[in-house]
């Protein structure tokens, strides 16, 4: 489920980077959570080839976030909201423009 989560989330986020018609299958796995059967039925393609096309965009999206860190920005971000200590939160800014 947590990978579920994750790639959900990714995709949400770079979703306009990926100039791909099968982005369509991905949606429909991610977004509408039809399974790949399903998917396979509605495209009249193998379970396999949908099996394929998702972890073909799994992998772009994986590029993407290790070069551009913006899932994992937002997260480190979103946890400073929570604490108290301005210090301590810009010192994690820092890092975070950093890149580190």
């Amino acid at each position: 489920m947590e990978k579920f989560i994750y790639y959900n989330e990714l995709y949400l986020i770079y979703k306009d980077l990926i100039k791909n018609k099968s982005i369509l299958i991905f949606d429909l796995y991610y977004g509408d959570n039809l399974t790949m059967q399903e998917i396979a039925n509605m495209k009249n393609i193998s379970k396999s080839r949908v099996g394929s096309i998702i972890k073909n965009i799994q992998n772009k999206l994986d590029f993407y976030e290790s070069t551009l860190h913006i899932y994992e920005n937002n997260k480190r971000l979103n946890k400073l909201l929570e604490v108290n200590n301005i210090s301590a939160i810009k010192k994690e800014i820092k890092l975070i423009i950093k890149g580190e």
